[in-house]
């Protein structure tokens, strides 16, 4: 298992790091993640990727049978690992106490 590794937090990061955290034991799937974060698929995939790479998620491809009798292509899983659902709370707590101590501009952050 890679050491974990502290991630700068930005915006997407956060609604996707919140969405994982809404129910930590289960198992979710990008496009599922995507549409709970409000952002586009192609922009959660490289968020998951820094996740595990970090060692805060798990993962596993779908079995093809459960694909093929729905019609659809295979997914892949993706779990909050127990030192992520740590690791993130940390880093959103943290994220949120720098976000108060920032004086409001009226511009976005991103």
């Amino acid at each position: 298992m890679p050491a974990m590794a502290s991630l700068r937090m930005t915006t997407p990061r956060r609604l996707v790091l919140q969405a994982l955290l809404r129910d930590p034991e289960q198992e979710r799937y990008g496009l599922d993640l995507a549409i709970e974060a409000g952002l586009e698929p192609g922009t959660i995939y490289p968020i998951l990727v820094a996740f595990e790479g970090a060692g805060w998620l798990s993962s596993r491809n779908e079995d093809e049978g459960d694909a093929r009798e729905q019609g659809r292509p295979s997914r892949r899983y993706y779990r909050l690992t127990g030192a992520g659902v740590t690791a993130g709370r940390e880093a959103l707590a943290a994220s949120s106490k720098r976000r108060a101590a920032r004086p409001a501009s009226g511009e976005l952050a991103w």
